[in-house]
């Protein structure tokens, strides 16, 4: 029996490390994403916004550092953080794109360090966060699908900006990643 017991808890274990192990990847992949819009915009263009009520990239980028800091480092890594969040909603002009990547590019770091650290045990753990009793489990993935949304939100206002000029950052190559079939007329060249 306790041999089972054992292996129940190895396989945990190793459950907590793969869930985890795949958030960071997520996080990872996503700001991929977002440094690909980035290469293709310039300081004024990471703060133009559509109208006075949504927000600019730049400012999209603040507060996804700002939900990191709050629901993974402090939330998970058990940690103090200071949250301004309006401020991350208000910035105006007043960063330089590297400035406000770097902003978020320590924010992930920080991030993936905590979730690669946390054990399975304390996934199940609750804390107060942003005024919510949630398990660290749910603070992971909370903030990790935020993270993931307002990346393509990020692509979606990229591409308003640049309109045709837009550079993708992948497109399908073969038939089995859904390349286009050649037609007829290409073929006969």
């Amino acid at each position: 029996m306790d041999r089972e017991w054992l292996n129940l808890m190895t396989s945990t274990d190793e459950i907590g490390k793969a869930v985890t192990a795949e958030a960071v990847t997520c996080l990872r992949y996503g700001v991929e994403k977002i440094e690909h819009c980035l290469g293709q915009l310039d300081d004024d263009q990471i703060w133009w916004r559509p109208n006075e009520e949504m927000n600019a990239i730049g400012n999209l980028l603040l507060h996804l550092a700002g939900n990191l800091g709050q629901w993974i480092v402090a939330g998970i890594g058990d940690t103090e953080y200071k949250r301004d969040r309006p401020a991350e909603f208000s910035e105006r002009r007043k960063r330089s794109k590297d400035e406000v990547l770097k902003t978020l590019l320590d924010a992930v770091e920080k991030s993936c360090a905590t979730l690669t650290a946390v054990s399975a045990d304390e996934l199940l753990a609750v804390n107060r966060i942003q005024g919510s009793d949630v398990s660290k489990m749910n603070a992971m993935m909370h903030s990790v699908t935020h993270f993931q949304g307002h990346v393509q939100e990020i692509i979606g206002l990229t591409r308003q900006t640049l309109g045709i000029e837009y550079r993708l950052q992948w497109t399908p190559q073969t038939a089995e990643e859904g390349a286009p079939k050649p037609s007829l007329e290409d073929s006969a060249d």
